[in-house]
């Protein structure tokens, strides 16, 4: 059964053990501090005694220092003494001696030191010499290197000024394609324009020509194919075919004389008879339908009305040539086709190309008689200079035997003047 206390003054009540336990822990405590405390105190006493042992070994260790450093001081003195004795008459035998050679020395220096100024005078001078062609080798180089820069200068600036013209040039060149490519695209615009006005005013003369003549038969060509526009096949009363007219549709702003002679090859290509050109602009020399080289030509509102009197002229000849044909033999069927169109037509043809031909060889002459003429003038230019300077080179030099004919013997005998 464990023991309590009672404290007397706040009637608190607690164990025994523990009273007990917290003085003991007091006690050990207190102990703790007071043995901390003597060993400080102890510790500090030893360090100021050996402090104050090593000071006094330290004044001892000096006092002797001092001492021997006196003994020996003095003793170094007395020996540097009788050195200095027996050294000074030494010194002054050896002083005597070497006052000797200085004197020799002197001698051999002074002369060397004339030498050594003769050397200096003349490296003075090379050293001026040097220095002068320096300064001139300077001089030469910066000219030089003056020039050079100025040359890769120069040379810079027209590489820069070539550049730029380059640069111009095809600026120049890409302003003048933009323009012919703004005029091509302009020319196929309207060239387009014109072809469908052209297609417009074909459909116009097909349905014209359908309705004046509901009998005929017209016959368009396709778009791309080669050839007229349409043809118009004629008949007569009871059906039967008595010839052809071929069309062609312009409708440009100016007309061109190969119209003309591609119409009459597609004419002679179909068979027909006659080949009608539908332009709305007239050549320069017709003011009205008419006929240009075997083709006739007449403007959109006169088409129907030319076409009528061809038409009614075509079925004439037919209704003629129908009522002779059982009365001719070869001879008359011979002369039919020498009176016929298509004859005439042929022949036409043949005359034409060798007109043509006539006329190319004839422009050929002329052009090659041309280029002679010109060729003569220049070496006639050449020849008279010569002359003139043969003749101020004898009249310098006194002597007439300079041999510069541009021409031999063998030319002159050709007659090359």
């Amino acid at each position: 059964m464990p023991t309590t206390i009672k404290c007397p003054n706040c009637r608190h009540e607690f164990a025994m053990e523990e009273a007990v336990s917290e003085q003991y822990k007091k006690d050990l405590r207190d102990q703790m501090i007071e043995f901390t405390r003597k060993k400080d105190e102890e510790f500090q006493k030893k360090t100021r005694d050996l402090s104050k042992q090593l000071i006094d070994q330290e004044e001892a260790f000096r006092k002797k220092m001092n001492e021997e450093k006196k003994i020996i001081q003095q003793s170094l003195e007395e020996n540097i003494r009788k050195d200095l004795h027996g050294d000074f008459e030494n010194r002054l035998s050896l002083l005597q001696q070497s006052n000797e050679e200085q004197q020799e020395k002197l001698k051999a220096a002074r002369q060397r030191e004339l030498e050594f100024l003769q050397k200096e005078k003349m490296l003075n001078d090379k050293e001026a010499e040097l220095e002068l062609s320096l300064q001139r080798q300077l001089q030469e180089e910066r000219t030089r290197i003056a020039e050079e820069i100025r040359r890769q200068e120069e040379q810079k600036n027209q590489s820069r000024e070539t550049d730029f013209q380059f640069r111009l040039k095809e600026l120049e060149k890409q302003l003048e394609d933009q323009k012919k490519l703004a005029e091509e695209m302009k020319r196929r615009a309207d060239q387009g324009s014109m072809q469908l006005q052209g297609e417009v005013q074909e459909l116009a003369l097909e349905k014209l020509l359908q309705a004046a003549f509901p009998f005929d038969l017209v016959d368009p060509i396709g778009k791309g194919v080669r050839g007229a526009d349409c043809i118009l096949s004629i008949r007569n009363s009871t059906g039967q075919e008595c010839g052809k007219i071929i069309y062609e549709s312009k409708r440009t702003k100016n007309f061109e004389t190969d119209w003309v002679d591609k119409l009459k090859n597609d004419m002679r290509q179909q068979g027909a008879q006659v080949a009608i050109l539908v332009t709305r602009v007239m050549p320069r020399d017709m003011t009205c339908f008419g006929e240009k080289n075997g083709v006739w030509v007449c403007n959109f509102s006169e088409v129907k009305a030319l076409t009528e009197v061809l038409r009614d002229g075509i079925i004439r000849i037919f209704q003629a040539s129908r009522n002779q044909q059982n009365k001719g033999d070869k001879m008359q069927l011979l002369y039919d086709y020498l009176t016929s169109s298509e004859f005439s037509e042929q022949w036409k043809a043949i005359r034409e190309g060798f007109s043509s031909m006539k006329m190319s060889i004839q422009r050929e002459r002329d052009m090659m008689e041309k280029l002679w003429k010109t060729r003569e003038k220049q070496l006639e230019k050449v020849l008279l200079n010569a002359a003139h300077i043969k003749g101020s080179m004898e009249g310098i030099s006194g002597q007439d035997e300079f041999n510069m004919n541009l021409i031999d013997d063998t030319d002159e005998i050709l007659g090359i003047e």
